[in-house]
C-alpha cells in the first residue's frame, strides 16, 4: 500500500528535504541537517509539518463521561480552552496511545492522536462508544497541522502570521473561525500548533519560509523531544509499557470513578511495577540505540534501550531504557552492549535538558 502525503508534501520536495516513511506517510526527515534544525528550535524558531497527526471529535450529551471512560487523565470540570495530556489504555494497563484532549465546550472534545496509531485508535474509540449518547467524527483528513516551536515562536506567530497568542497559557488553545491555535509542542521549548484547512496551512507555511523561519523535519523532532524526556509511542509507551512503568503516573487519575485500565494501573502503582523507564548516561561517545541490551555489572541482561542519542544540546551519550526496577535508582552503575562491546554508564534523570515552556 502506498504511503499517504500531507498537504505540504510538494513544498518539502521543492526544499530538497530527505523524505522517508513514518506512520503511513511520506514525511520530511531533514532539510539541511538534524543538528542545524535542532539548534534553530533551541535558539530561535523552527516550523514542522505535523499534518500526519490524527484528529477525532467527540460530541453529544455524554461526551465528557465517554472521554473520561477512555482517558487516564480527568476532564471533569476543566474550563473550555484547556488541553490535557494522557493515555488511552487497555484493561491490562498497556497503552493504546498517548494523546492530547482539547475541551471545546461542555460536551465537545477534540482528540489529537499519533499518526502511526490513527486506524487502531479510531477502531478502539468506536468499539468503546457502544451505549454512550455521543457522536464520533474522524476528522484527520479535514486538518493540516503546523508546529511553530522555539523561544521566538510567539514573536513569529504575531509578526509573520498576524496571530496574537500572548493570552494563551501553556496547554490552552483558542479557535478563530475554523482554525485551532494551541500553545503546545513536543520539543521542550515554547511553541504553538495550528490546525486548519490544507489551503490555510499552505499559506502559513509559505509566509514562514519566506520570513526565514527554519523548516524542520522529524529527525530533530525526535532529538528535541528525547532531550527533555518526552515519550514516543512505540519506544517509551506501548501495549507492554504502562504509564506507571514510563513514570507518567501523574497523568493517571486514580481518584476518578472509572476508566479503562484503572484496576490494573492502581494495582501496579500500589505494588510497584516490575520494570521502570530510566535515563542512562555513558562515559563514552558510543551511541546506545533502540533495542540494545542493558546489563548489570555481572553482565546479565536487565532491560533494553528505548531511545538513545549523542545529545545535540549537551554533547553527551545518553539513552532512555526500560529496566528491572531494582536497577532504576539514580547513580546505579550499569552497562550497555553496543554491537560486540560493552560500555559502562550510570542511571541519571531521564530529562537530559531543561524544558523552556512559557509558564
Amino acid at each position: 500500500m502506498e504511503n499517504k502525503r500531507t498537504c505540504l508534501y510538494d513544498k518539502h520536495v521543492a526544499l530538497g528535504a530527505l523524505i522517508s516513511p513514518f506512520g503511513g506517510y511520506d514525511m520530511p526527515i531533514q532539510y539541511t541537517s538534524i543538528i542545524d534544525e535542532h539548534q534553530a528550535v533551541r535558539q530561535h524558531c523552527g516550523v514542522f509539518d505535523v499534518s500526519h497527526m490524527g484528529e477525532v471529535l467527540i460530541s453529544g450529551k455524554e461526551a465528557e463521561r465517554f472521554v473520561n471512560h477512555i482517558f487516564t487523565n480527568d476532564v471533569r470540570g476543566i474550563p473550555n480552552g484547556k488541553i490535557l495530556y494522557g493515555m488511552m489504555c487497555y484493561e491490562h494497563g498497556g497503552v493504546v496511545d498517548d494523546l492530547l484532549v482539547y475541551k471545546m465546550a461542555a460536551n465537545r472534545f477534540f482528540l489529537v492522536i499519533n499518526a502511526s496509531n490513527i486506524d487502531k485508535d479510531w477502531g478502539w474509540i468506536q468499539q468503546q462508544a457502544t451505549g454512550f449518547d455521543i457522536i464520533l467524527e474522524h476528522q484527520s483528513d479535514q486538518y493540516g497541522e503546523l508546529a511553530i516551536q522555539g523561544p521566538e515562536a510567539e514573536q513569529v506567530m504575531e509578526e509573520v502570521l498576524g496571530i496574537s497568542c500572548k493570552e494563551l497559557a501553556f496547554y490552552t488553545f483558542k479557535t478563530i473561525d475554523h482554525i485551532i491555535i494551541s500553545r503546545t509542542g513536543y520539543t521542550g521549548e515554547d511553541g504553538f500548533e495550528i490546525y486548519a484547512s490544507a489551503a490555510y496551512i499552505n499559506d502559513c507555511w509559505d509566509k514562514l519560509i519566506a520570513a526565514g523561519v527554519k523548516p524542520c523535519g522529524l529527525g530533530c523532532r525526535d532529538t528535541l523531544r528525547f532531550e527533555v524526556g518526552l515519550p514516543l509511542y512505540g519506544d517509551e509507551l506501548s501495549e507492554d509499557i504502562t504509564p506507571i512503568m514510563a513514570g507518567l503516573g501523574i497523568f493517571v487519575k486514580l481518584d476518578k470513578e472509572e476508566f479503562i485500565g484503572k484496576e490494573a494501573l492502581a494495582k501496579q502503582k500500589t505494588e510497584g511495577p516490575a520494570k521502570k523507564l530510566i535515563g542512562i548516561e555513558l562515559n563514552d561517545k558510543a551511541i546506545p540505540r533502540h533495542g540494545y541490551p542493558v546489563l548489570n555489572l555481572d553482565g546479565e541482561p536487565i532491560g533494553e534501550v528505548t531511545t538513545g542519542y549523542h545529545t545535540i544540546s549537551t554533547d553527551k551519550s545518553v539513552c532512555m531504557a526500560l529496566v528491572d526496577v531494582q536497577y532504576s535508582k539514580l547513580d546505579t552503575d550499569l552497562q550497555i552492549q553496543i554491537r560486540k562491546k560493552v560500555f559502562p554508564g550510570k542511571v541519571v534523570k531521564k530529562q537530559f535538558y531543561n524544558k523552556n515552556y512559557k509558564k
